[in-house]
């Protein structure tokens, strides 16, 4: 799964440097069509994303990667959502990027801001499709060992 891969050279990057620390390196993204959409390029690519995603459901998938070179500890997991959209008019889509920023979201959306107008329901982490799955990040931490 490419977010569990990245998230791992992230998490590697950073234990590289403080090895006696415990780093945390997560990646989300979202799939759809066996395609991931990431951060979009310009708010033409976030109106091509939106579109793809109205009134159907896809998946978010985040990787998390836990590292503490000094003792090689290396804890990976992977957790996955789904997302139901409304159907969206191209006014529906105008109105959500004038209330939203969403050139730095996966998938060009946020499921904390304007749900309302976008989301019709989620299956799953609600956190994980906000891009940090609480629980799971709780329960990986706490398999190695931080009191949290």
């Amino acid at each position: 799964m490419m977010v569990l891969h990245n998230a791992a050279l992230k998490a590697d990057w950073v234990a590289s440097r403080r090895p006696e620390s415990l780093i945390l390196g997560a990646d989300t993204t979202v799939f759809i069509d066996g395609a991931a959409l990431n951060k979009p390029k310009d708010l033409h690519d976030s109106r091509r994303m939106l579109r793809l995603l109205s009134g159907r459901t896809h998946t978010v998938f985040t990787g998390i990667a836990v590292r503490r070179a000094a003792d090689r500890l290396e804890r990976d997991t992977g957790i996955t959502s789904e997302v139901t959209f409304k159907a969206l008019n191209d006014t529906d889509i105008d109105i959500y990027i004038d209330k939203v920023q969403t050139l730095d979201k996966a998938g060009a959306y946020s499921v904390q801001d304007h749900t309302d107008l976008i989301i019709a329901g989620y299956k799953g982490s609600f956190t994980n499709i906000m891009g940090l799955p609480l629980e799971e990040t709780k329960q990986i931490l706490t398999q190695c060992g931080l009191r949290v």
